[in-house]
């Protein structure tokens, strides 16, 4: 089960964090992995790291808010490993300079956050829809931000909900291609940056949330991403998958609740 013996699985923002852990994942089923961010050597570390699990892979910088980048990015793919089967959509975030209350954001901070998180990440599975013509899988890395409020960076949650919406409905007109998309809303997820900022306040408080009592890693998210990507989730399609510890809260609330509470 779960088998990607062949096929090349394209993972956008994979040069650390959730990317990186997916492009584990993949190796691990025997997929093709190329990896794509902006910055050249962590994807090469990426690479080697895939490469260690016995699978092939290239790294392809890629910045997915040029267009034509996406599209040499695909292209890459597809004469690499003669086909595009599966891309994954994990580039986006929000800087800490675009951080900051509702009432304070500029129009700025909300383009800059809501163009990389919705308006590129939907052209960038337009282009991978269009070199899929047998068909193949889009993955979009979302949040649980998209569905819950989402104190001090709420353009951020704004887009994760655009792209659920998105998800839904570009499963809806490509079914008939046999193109299924499908989103994972990880939970909190410690990754090599976020746990040297966390302080351990902070992390208790997070993990009190959590039924399972522990945070995320980037392994925890690849395998659904893999499920995804393979024939057993061949009638599955236009759904927004949690992977978050049985947790709904996301990190901005439960901060921005402990800071008034604290304030007050």
């Amino acid at each position: 089960m779960f088998d990607l013996t062949g096929r090349a699985v394209v993972v956008t923002g994979g040069g650390s964090g959730i990317g990186r852990g997916i492009a584990r994942a993949m190796a691990r089923a025997g997929a093709c992995v190329v990896v794509a961010g902006r910055t050249p050597e962590p994807l090469q570390e990426t690479v080697e790291q895939v490469r260690a699990l016995g699978a092939r892979a290239i790294a392809v910088p890629t910045d997915i808010t040029r267009p034509y980048q996406v599209d040499a990015l695909i292209d890459r793919a597809v004469a690499e490993f003669g086909g595009l089967h599966t891309f994954v959509n994990n580039a986006g975030s929000a800087r800490p300079g675009d951080v900051g209350p509702l009432l304070d954001l500029t129009e700025a901070q909300w383009d800059a956050v809501v163009d990389l998180n919705l308006k590129w990440t939907f052209f960038a599975a337009q282009s991978a829809a269009r070199a899929m013509p047998e068909g193949g899988s889009i993955i979009n890395i979302s949040s649980r931000s998209g569905s819950y409020p989402n104190p001090m960076t709420g353009q951020y949650g704004a887009a994760k909900a655009g792209l659920d919406n998105l998800t839904r409905t570009m499963a809806a007109e490509w079914g008939h291609l046999d193109i299924r998309v499908n989103g994972v809303a990880p939970g909190v997820v410690v990754t090599e940056g976020s746990e040297e900022r966390m302080t351990p306040s902070r992390r208790a408080r997070q993990v009190a949330t959590v039924p399972l009592q522990r945070l995320g890693t980037p392994d925890d998210v690849g395998p659904m991403c893999v499920y995804l990507a393979s024939d057993e989730s061949r009638w599955v399609t236009g759904t927004v998958i949690p992977v978050n510890g049985g947790s709904p809260i996301p990190v901005g609330y439960l901060t921005y609740l402990h800071h008034k509470n604290t304030q007050d």
